[in-house]
Parts: C-alpha cells; sequence; structure tokens
C-alpha cells in the first residue's frame, strides 16, 4: 500500500489515486495513477492504467496477483479487475460515493459473476484519505 500510495503523489493534476500489480512472487508488474487530466480520457484511471501495463508481462488473467489501490475501485474498475481474473484486491479507503467494493455496490464480489476476487479494504485508510483530502482541499481554494 505504501508503493500504491507514493505513485497516488506522482499524479499532479489529476485526483491522486494510486495502483499497483503484483505478480504471484509479490514483485511489481505495474503501476500507475489517475491520469483523465493528462491525457483527457475519462477511463485513465489508476486501476485500469495498471492492469493494461501489467497485461503484456503476466497475461490478460492475473489471476495469481494481487491489485493494491489507494480508493476503493469504482464500478467501471472492478468490472475490469472482474474480467482480468485479478485475485486479490487490496485497497485503502472507502469511496462511499462510488465504491464497487462493498460501499456503494459490491460488484466484487457479486455472486453471479465468473469470478469473484479476495477483497481487502481498509489498508491505511487514513493516509489514501488524506491524500484525497488535501487534493479537494487545494483544488478548490
Amino acid at each position: 500500500m505504501r508503493r500504491a500510495l507514493a505513485v497516488a503523489a506522482e499524479a499532479g493534476a489529476d485526483v491522486p489515486i494510486g495502483a499497483v500489480i503484483l505478480g504471484p512472487d509479490g514483485a511489481e508488474l505495474a503501476a500507475a495513477h489517475n491520469e483523465r487530466e493528462l491525457t483527457g480520457d475519462p477511463t485513465a484511471h489508476a486501476e485500469l492504467l495498471a492492469l493494461r501495463r501489467s497485461a503484456g508481462p503476466a497475461g490478460w488473467r492475473l489471476s495469481d496477483c494481487t491489485l493494491v489501490v489507494t480508493v476503493e475501485p469504482c464500478t467501471m474498475c472492478a468490472g475490469a479487475i472482474v474480467l482480468a481474473r485479478v485475485g486479490r484486491v487490496v485497497f485503502g479507503a472507502w469511496e462511499p460515493k462510488t465504491g464497487a467494493a462493498g460501499s456503494l455496490w459490491d460488484v466484487l464480489r457479486d455472486r453471479r459473476l465468473t469470478h469473484r476476487p479476495e477483497v481487502i479494504g481498509g489498508v491505511l485508510p487514513d493516509e489514501a484519505s488524506a491524500l484525497l483530502r488535501d487534493f479537494f482541499r487545494n483544488h478548490r481554494e
């Protein structure tokens, strides 16, 4: 999670969310932060970028991999996580407005889907929340 927080802090003008994909041995396969503002792409969320960047080295099925992300994934990202067959998702701050790993929805553990990763939420939530709080406080000034 500390690595994902460091990646999030590099987001510049984008909302500071960081994601890291770890291989079965714990080695980092890919890391990304949000790039929506940078690229003008509304789908450039940290999770999707990290999934895309890890897919080559690891193949597209990431069942033995772990996604670590600073904030609970949204519905779009949760859907991609399920489709990529990610084995484990670890996230920091809960997101009650858009979260799809237990807050607003629980896409990741929906029994109707063909894949359900292990989900561990609330890891270093204060640090992850502080990044967002500080960003939006400064952004609104």
